[in-house]
């Protein structure tokens, strides 16, 4: 078959013509590939492009940007990429001293070092140290950026990897510490022990020494879940093991255990988001729950003892009640606190309960700023080890991120959270100002964006759109570096669209962006688009849209539903052969989009499939695809493909594929700017900006 045989029709999944670029590493495909980036560089990689890389890489690779840490024992931890050390550093240092201006660190493992060592093309993964005696941890290392990982046990004292110690090939899944001479296995490796989706189907309890093939399996899902997953549960007062199963993406069991296996299933409705700490259990049902003669709504948040909950007791708590613009986005226990974040409006909040056997008592955080976008987080990785101490974060579109230490063990009224660390400046942003705006969606839905550029515009301004829509995620307007430098720095505008699919109002705004509503996601980000227009704002021709992974279908369908409303479109990392995609994405994002091979959720994949969607004659604007080879999460072959039929059918598309990184921009910070910097190159060019002032 030719590279451009094209066939009747696109419906059924072997009626591709362009079925063979989903070979990731065939010949033929990676000459393609190379083809079309190169052709794509020689358009958009000139003397501009590099100016802006080398801004943007100078910006990722500042020396005094902050240095996000966690806690183990008595140190800090923190794993640091720059100019000199383009994979990176993993380090420590103490407390006393990550406060200091310039912290004296440790130097625990040199990537760089280790991948010319050993002649593989590393990318860090994570640590887990062993917690009770600190003297090893098990690595995390990607060969190129992908999902999959290689386990490798390292001595931390030596600062040397153990040969005959806990070591894996490469495959999906994790471990977690039982003790030092004992690991809890979830992993896909081994014949039978993947689930449909590639994730681990079985936890095993594997000894030092022991191969990990044969290590006895202690608890296993069927193939049709999703994943499982195991740890020890170090708050509770005996050894207490938890085993929790994914039936679905939106879905949890949990089962208590001991070393042998799981002996009890937590009794919850398993599409609640639930978490414990040592007696005490705090749920969020995802649908209304009514238990104990009591209903509690979607998205409220209650908490029960976890010993009363087991022996029969149903009377929750209720800790936290949701409005309709007024939603839970995320709850974590420190030291027997639980703090809840909330948005009112998108404004952040945050509360901290401590339960008591008669009532739990609440506290505003009420010296957290509620301006921009702020996040809080433990300071210590392990939960039995938490002291109240919790990390705050807090930025808006124009002002950098600053790090500061709250300790919730303060006595009312709480003190103002200290200043640990602040981010530089990486832009100008004088004269830019921030608003909030609403878009009429096509069936009445108020979708909200915030927009960033100068006061007054005059109509035909050039304006970065972006948004997301999906998996319940909450997609807010953060301090970004590179669009910042590259947008608004030079008079342009940037605008985030809060569409449906997102959790910034909760589930319910959610699942009217997911499955069959996927559609409605998509008309909101149109919708956003012309409200920048009818607001007199800009022009269609000078909307650049972008989008990634999930937001790089929902670019795709732009391109095919709405290309009227743009000039030009960068769409990455993205699904789009919505028939193909559980061959390629696995079938673990069904509960997100439908199963294809179910003809009822075919009916309305197929319209939001933008792959099949693409005919000739239509109006679409220029739109780079742009993916990486690594990218074993989404697959390189929704990219490739759609551009290939793209340019069969006559249309401006281009194509852009680095060898290194998997989900993401790249393994390291100058190839992530050069693969924003050539979108954003792009962008500007077909939107009839290069010449608007641009330095």
């Amino acid at each position: 078959m030719s590279e451009f045989d094209f066939r009747p029709t696109l419906d059924a999944p072997d009626d591709d013509p362009h079925l063979w670029l989903e070979d990731v590493e065939g010949e033929r495909a990676l000459a393609w590939t190379a083809r079309q980036s190169a052709k794509t560089l020689k358009h958009f990689a000139g003397t501009q492009f590099e100016r802006d890389r080398a801004a943007l890489t100078a910006i990722f690779d500042r020396p005094d940007r902050i240095p996000l840490v966690t806690r183990c024992s008595q140190y800090l931890y923190n794993f640091w990429q720059d100019a000199g050390n383009p994979r990176g550093l993993w380090r420590r240092t103490t407390f006393a001293a990550y406060t200091k201006a310039d912290p004296q660190w440790e130097l625990l493992l040199d990537l760089d070092a280790l991948a010319a060592r050993d002649g593989e093309d590393w990318v860090w993964g994570g640590a887990s140290i062993e917690p009770e005696t600190r003297e090893r941890a098990v690595l995390r290392l990607s060969r190129g950026g992908s999902d999959a990982v290689v386990h490798r046990e390292f001595d931390l004292s030596s600062l040397s990897f153990v040969a005959d110690g806990f070591n894996l090939p490469e495959a999906k899944g994790g471990i977690s510490w039982l003790d030092p001479d004992t690991l809890l296995l979830f992993s896909a490796l081994g014949e039978g022990m993947a689930t449909r989706s590639g994730f681990a189907r079985t936890v095993r309890s594997w000894k030092r020494g022991a191969d990990s093939l044969t290590a006895p399996v202690i608890f296993e899902a069927g193939s049709d879940s999703l994943g499982v997953s195991g740890h020890l549960d170090r708050t509770a007062e005996s050894e207490r093991l938890w085993f929790i199963e994914g039936p679905g993406l939106f879905k949890a069991i949990g089962r208590i255990g001991d070393r042998s296996g799981p002996k009890l299933e937590i009794n919850l409705p398993r599409d609640a988001r639930w978490d414990v700490f040592g007696d005490w259990l705090a749920v969020k049902p995802r649908k209304p729950w009514t238990v104990g003669g009591t209903t509690h709504a979607a998205d409220a948040l209650i908490g029960i003892s976890l010993s009363s909950f087991i022996a029969g007791e149903r009377r929750f708590s209720t800790l936290f009640e949701p409005d309709e613009r007024r939603c839970l986005q995320s709850f974590f226990w420190n030291n027997g606190k639980l703090i809840v974040a909330y948005l009112a409006n998108l404004a952040p909040r945050f509360e901290v309960f401590t339960p008591g056997r008669q009532k739990w008592t609440r506290r505003t955080l009420d010296t957290v700023t509620a301006e921009g976008t702020v996040h809080l987080w433990s300071l210590d990785e392990e939960d039995h080890e938490t002291n109240g101490e919790v990390l705050v974060s807090a930025q808006d579109p124009i002002t950098p991120s600053q790090l500061l230490l709250l300790d919730l063990n303060d006595a009312p009224p709480l003190g103002a959270p200290v200043i640990l660390k602040r981010n530089p400046e990486s832009f100008d942003a004088t004269g830019l100002v921030v608003t909030r705006h609403e878009a009429v969606s096509i069936d009445g839905e108020m979708i909200p964006y915030t927009q960033v550029g100068p006061a007054n515009g005059n109509g035909d301004a050039p304006v970065h759109l972006s948004g997301y829509g999906g998996f319940g995620i909450s997609l807010l307007p953060t301090y970004n570096s590179s669009l910042g430098k590259l947008w608004l720095e030079r008079g342009g505008t940037c605008v985030v669209a809060n569409i449906r699919g997102g959790g910034e109002f909760g589930t319910s705004w959610h699942d009217a962006g997911r499955r069959e509503g996927k559609r409605l996601a998509h008309d909101d980000f149109a919708a956003v688009a012309a409200d920048l227009v009818r607001r007199g704002i800009t022009l269609p021709r000078r909307i650049a849209a972008e989008g990634g992974s999930n937001g790089g279908l929902l670019i795709a369908n732009m391109l095919t539903r709405y290309p009227e409303h743009f000039g030009a479109l960068f769409c990455t990392v993205p699904l789009i052969d919505m028939r193909r995609y559980t061959k390629l994405f696995g079938v673990s994002g069904i509960d997100e989009y439908g199963d294809p091979d179910k003809p009822e959720d075919w009916t309305f994949l197929r319209e939001i499939s933008a792959y099949h969607a693409a005919t000739p004659g239509q109006p679409y604007p220029p739109i780079l695809l742009a993916t990486t080879k690594r990218d074993d999460r989404v697959h390189p072959g929704h990219a490739r493909k759609m551009a290939a039929k793209l340019q069969a059918l006559g249309y401006p598309a281009y194509f852009y594929e680095p060898s290194a990184d998997g989900h993401s921009y790249g393994k390291d910070n100058r190839e992530r700017a050069a693969f924003i910097a050539l979108g954003n190159n792009f962008l500007r060019s077909a939107i009839g900006w290069q010449d608007d002032g641009i330095r």
